[in-house]
């Protein structure tokens, strides 16, 4: 038990020794500001949802964004480059201003890579990384959704746990889709335009799976569960 505690204290310790302490600060700041803006575009700034969604949609903003962020400088790290993640102030204030007319324009910040003869190979690994992993967590959320349903057909979705976890899932998996698609944009500064440079085909790939998570969310994800479900409890 000891030795397990303390090899977690000494991972935590090499992850943390490659931040620095502006950088946490603005990655904080970009994730609450991120949060909000998903929260006033699923709530339509109506005020008593807002409290009620807010703790689910730092869930899978938490996981979404910060995951992605950091699957961007780890990579880039493991090919010997610094990363730094740091925030776009227009981008704070774009995010909260597009998410209160209807949509989510989510370009807070990005992890700036400083390094000299980067290859298009791995500039686009390094970008592949963040939607990838938005669409693995997913995934995952996807499949906890469906892991609840049977609690849920007892509890009901008015309160209870099951019901706050069930929600939370389908947030999660709806914010990760939307995080994956969003970046995969072809040109500009986003991963999509980096990873196409690299492998047209893995961008294709990556911005199909993405491309139908956010569609499930539109037709409502609750509709594909069923089928997985039954793998579960059949």
């Amino acid at each position: 038990m000891l030795a397990k505690i303390l090899l977690s204290f000494k991972i935590y310790i090499i992850i943390m020794n490659r931040f620095n302490s502006k950088e946490l600060t603005e990655l904080l700041m970009a994730f609450i500001v991120i949060s909000l803006a998903f929260t006033f575009m699923y709530t339509k700034m109506n005020a008593d949802l807002v409290s009620q969604m807010l703790p689910m949609i730092m869930i899978g903003v938490g996981s979404g964004f910060i995951l992605h962020e950091l699957a961007h400088k780890f990579v880039a790290m493991h090919y010997g480059y610094y990363a730094e993640f740091k925030i776009w102030i227009p981008g704070l204030f774009l995010a909260l201003i597009s998410s209160v007319m209807g949509f989510l324009f989510a370009a807070p910040g990005a992890v700036h890579i400083y390094g000299q003869f980067m290859s298009n190979r791995e500039n686009g690994i390094i970008s592949e990384a963040g939607p990838l992993t938005n669409i693995v967590l997913g995934v995952v959320f996807f499949i906890f959704a469906a892991a609840l349903i049977p609690f849920i057909s007892q509890q009901g979705l008015n309160s209870g746990l099951y019901p706050f976890l069930f929600q939370t899932a389908i947030l999660g998996f709806s914010i990760n889709g939307w995080l994956a698609l969003f970046n995969l944009i072809p040109f500009g500064v986003f991963d999509g335009a980096k990873i196409i440079q690299w492998n047209s085909i893995v961008w294709v790939v990556t911005a199909i799976l993405a491309g139908a998570m956010v569609l499930m969310s539109f037709t409502g994800v609750e509709n594909y569960l069923l089928p997985l479900t039954y793998l579960f409890y059949s």
